[in-house]
């Protein structure tokens, strides 16, 4: 069995907690700087860990744990983030999740990287602007908004090619 197989289930509880965490993160630290001068309500970074996490999880343990782990985590959000977050996150993370899902899969044959990117730019833009409208009204923090995700994104996608780059010269 795979070192990533052995971590589906690290991977599906990290990714449902990750959006309580960063609505917690909303409600009380308002908003986080995310470089060149934009903001971002306070939880973007996790929100665009979450977004990783489940396409790590999709290759730890599978589509249908993920889909039930989708469900999970909006149903976690909706339970214990404030009111005015509920909706607004459970909606962005349901919508979101299930669009980076569909644009995932089948672009995972093409390399986990390419399908980690473009999964990606879906659903930190579908969540971004699901989320905006519906928690603010507005969409101030757009540019906050994808900026903060996108860093995630890159990073993510650095330490996944470095983790390959790694494991490739120690089977060498």
């Amino acid at each position: 069995m795979s070192k990533l197989r052995l971590a589906g289930p690290a991977l599906l509880a990290a990714y449902i907690t990750t959006i309580p965490a960063a609505n917690w993160l909303v409600a009380h630290y308002e908003q986080a700087p995310v470089g060149f001068g934009y903001t971002a309500p306070a939880g973007v970074y996790l929100v665009g860990l979450a977004l990783v996490l489940r396409d790590l999880a999709r290759e730890a343990a599978g589509r249908a744990a993920v889909v039930a782990a989708i469900v999970a985590g909006a149903a976690l959000s909706w339970w214990l983030a404030d009111p005015a977050l509920a909706v607004a996150s459970a909606a962005a993370f349901a919508v979101a999740e299930t669009m980076d899902f569909a644009v995932y899969e089948p672009l995972r044959q093409r390399g986990l990287a390419v399908a980690v990117l473009a999964s990606n730019a879906i659903g930190l833009l579908a969540d971004s602007l699901i989320f905006l409208w519906l928690a603010f009204d507005s969409f101030a923090y757009l540019p906050g908004q994808l900026l903060g995700k996108t860093w995630m994104t890159l990073a993510a996608v650095a330490v996944i090619a470095a983790y390959r780059t790694r494991r490739t010269e120690v089977a060498a």
